[in-house]
This record gives C-alpha cells, structure tokens and sequence, in this order.
C-alpha cells in the first residue's frame, strides 16, 4: 500500500502580524484531529553553551538563529509516515527544554513561522504558502504583549531588540519572502473574507485527500 503524502500548508507574516489567528481559523474550520501544527519557533538553536547575558545579545530574528535543517528533516519524515520527536523552545531562558513533543503524521501539516519561505528547500515542501500582512505598527503593538506577557521581557528590552533586530531582520529576509505566497491576508486574522476562500480551498484538497483514500481502499 502506498502512503498518501499529507497537505502541508505555511503560513508566514511579520512579527505580531496575526499569523496565529490565522492558524486558530485553519485549525477551528478543519478540526484539530485531521491536523499537525509545527512552528518554527519551536526549532531555535540551543544556546545552553553561552551565558544567559550573552544569549540575550543573540538576533534571533536572522534566519541562522533556527535549526531549519532539522524541520526539512523532520516534515519530509512526517511526509513518509514517520513519528518525529520535535524540540521544545524555553523562550525565557533561550534554551531547549530536555523533553520533545512527539509528531505523528496527519492529513494536513500546518507550518507557522516568520522565516519559513526564506528556505528554498522549506518552501518547495509546501503544498500551499499563505502570508499575513499587517501594519508595521500594530505589530509592533502585539509583539510587546507577547513577549511581556508570555516571554517573560522587560519593555525596554523588547524594544531595543525591536529596533535592533526585529525591523531590519523583517525588512531585509520576511517582507521579501511575499513574492512566494500563493495568498496573501491583509490584516490578518481579521480579514474573515480571505480565511473563508482559504479554508474552502483547504476543505477542497482534503475533500480529494478522503477520496484518494478510498480509491486506496478499493485498489488493495
């Protein structure tokens, strides 16, 4: 019996620009059973071997701060019918915790992160790339109250590394990253227009995915 290859979706944006909403919609409209979510973030490299000072100087918005290879890896893994061990990120500490999350494969692998089409090999392992495009200011807005609140960051920090990093980091390897987007969400999660043509789409591919299923079936 052959394997049927998984949908694998992007999703990708700047920075606090909804990209999360996004995926909630996908997620809500399709239904958590039939999907896999794998973040980019979760791929950061482990920064164990530097001292906590100097992992807070690290720009962890320049596409070599992330382990990229292994997500390829570990999608093409997933693409064969494989389990794969994904790390998990302590955002507090800039450190990998010891345990790992356990994958197993489903019928659509959703792939959130900022930096995801900036990988050629990442990209031409996505069925279907989506971009979430929102004002540089209220970004801004949401990366404060993410990293304040759930990153455990001082303001001052969180705007230094803003400055620092986060806008020329954006303006030089996310921004550009557009071009490869099948769709494009202006505004975000709040653009219900665009996440309805969207998941009908989705819908539309899984719809063909229970059919090769059964044409699967019928064939054995």
């Amino acid at each position: 019996m052959s394997i049927l290859k998984p949908l694998i979706i992007g999703v990708a944006g700047g920075s606090g620009s909804g990209k999360t909403t996004v995926v909630e919609h996908i997620v809500n409209a399709i239904g958590e059973n039939d999907i896999l979510l794998i973040q980019h973030d979760s791929y950061y490299r482990d920064l164990k071997h530097l001292s906590f000072e100097e992992r807070n100087k690290q720009n962890f918005d320049h596409p070599s701060s992330l382990e990229t290879e292994l997500m390829i890896r570990h999608i093409e893994a997933l693409k064969e019918g494989y389990q794969v061990e994904i790390p998990i990120y302590d955002f507090s500490k800039h450190i990998r915790k010891e345990e790992t999350r356990l994958a197993e494969p489903k019928k659509i692998i959703l792939v959130d992160g900022i930096l995801i089409f900036t990988e050629k090999e990442l990209r031409e392992l996505m069925d279907i790339k989506l971009y979430v495009d929102t004002d540089d200011d209220i970004r801004l807005l949401r990366r404060i109250q993410r990293d304040i609140v759930e990153r455990d960051r001082e303001l001052e920090h969180v705007l230094s590394q803003y400055q620092k990093h986060v806008r020329p980091m954006h303006l030089e390897f996310v921004e550009p990253t557009k071009r490869y987007a099948d769709i494009i969400i202006p505004h975000g999660g709040e653009n219900k227009v665009a996440l309805d043509m969207v998941n009908a789409l989705i819908q539309d591919r899984l719809n063909n995915y229970t059919e090769e299923i059964k044409n699967e079936s019928k064939s054995e």
